[in-house]
């Protein structure tokens, strides 16, 4: 094994190469679609999505994303909530898959894990978890990869913090049973990736093919394309 206990994988932008206005802004309109027997209008529907996530972002660590998304957007539809909710979850296991068309391939993903796993006792998915379980694996199976693949996948089910939070970061070390300086994030948002795990203690790599940039927290640590990032995993 290497020098790293644990290596953390982002997934939007890192794993899965994209652009986040096109794959949001697409995605959302399958979602609309799904949903159109309750009479939710795309302009209400996106609106909402966005303040729920909001507020999961503020999430103090006392309650799941999941239960403080949908507590939020109860408040802005009249329709049964219940239905509404396990049409949202039979879309993220279904219509969902779709939405690869807004993305792009990556035929190193698969090799990046397999390396992280000869380099490090555990591997994690550390993908944002606003996302339900079923939306995190349609969106590694797009590159070739699936849970089994991880020691541990970030859901807004199974998680209490979000990115930038650097105590998601801190609660994803904790759960691995790893200790944040024995640990490395692989991911390609400044903020929300090398700026957040360096807060929590941990080390960062930058992968730079579709970067967030942050003009108030630049990453000055290392950063490379994807291919670099396959090199270092290798000399590890």
């Amino acid at each position: 094994m290497g020098k790293y206990k644990a290596i953390l994988f982002d997934m939007d932008g890192t794993l899965l190469p994209m652009d986040m206005k096109e794959f949001t802004t697409g995605y959302f309109k399958f979602l609309w679609k799904a949903l159109s027997k309750y009479n939710i209008s795309l302009e209400e529907l996106v609106p909402a999505i966005w303040e729920s996530t909001g507020k999961m972002v503020l999430n103090d660590g006392s309650r799941y994303n999941s239960d403080i998304f949908w507590e939020h957007f109860a408040t802005k539809f009249d329709g049964p909530m219940e239905e509404i909710r396990k049409d949202c979850d039979s879309f993220y296991g279904n219509e969902f898959k779709e939405a690869k068309i807004f993305t792009q391939d990556n035929p190193l993903a698969v090799k990046a894990v397999r390396l992280a796993h000869e380099k490090a006792e555990n591997v994690a998915l550390a993908t944002n978890p606003l996302f339900p379980m079923a939306g995190q694996i349609s969106r590694m199976e797009w590159v070739g990869l699936k849970p089994e693949d991880f020691d541990l996948v970030t859901s807004y089910e199974n998680d209490i913090f979000c990115k930038p939070n650097p105590k998601y970061y801190i609660h994803t070390c904790e759960t691995l049973g790893v200790r944040p300086e024995d640990c490395l994030m692989i991911g390609n948002d400044e903020n929300e990736d090398m700026y957040a795990c360096s807060q929590a203690g941990i080390d960062g790599f930058l992968v730079t093919d579709t970067m967030i940039p942050s003009a108030e927290h630049p990453w000055n640590g290392p950063k490379g394309t994807f291919e670099d990032l396959i090199t270092l995993l290798e000399n590890l």
